[in-house]
């Protein structure tokens, strides 16, 4: 059966300054353990710290760039691109 998602939930976010998340799909949202969707708006300058997912993480960037770093690299990912992180593996936004 198909669900509607009236609006999403927003969440506390980590991060300096703080960024805006909005979950459709979640734990928090929807009970869903094994997806989430959200949507991020992240203010100019804002950085978070380094973290290690528990799930594969699917990032696709709308507008402005986004900054990644992993153990191995660091690179950009420039509006309509998009960059997937693999669980239990560090990385970190900005």
């Amino acid at each position: 059966m198909a669900t509607l998602i009236q609006q999403p939930i927003l969440l506390h976010a980590a991060g300096n300054p703080p960024k805006i998340i909005s979950e459709f799909v979640g734990l928090t949202s929807t009970d869903t353990e094994e997806l989430s969707i959200t949507r991020m708006e992240s203010p100019p300058g804002w950085k978070e710290p380094g973290q290690t997912p528990e799930f594969d993480e699917y990032t696709l960037v709308l507008e402005g760039i986004l900054h990644v770093t992993t153990k191995d690299k660091a690179f950009d990912v420039t509006a309509g691109q998009a960059v997937i992180a693999p669980k239990e593996k560090w990385i970190r936004y900005s």
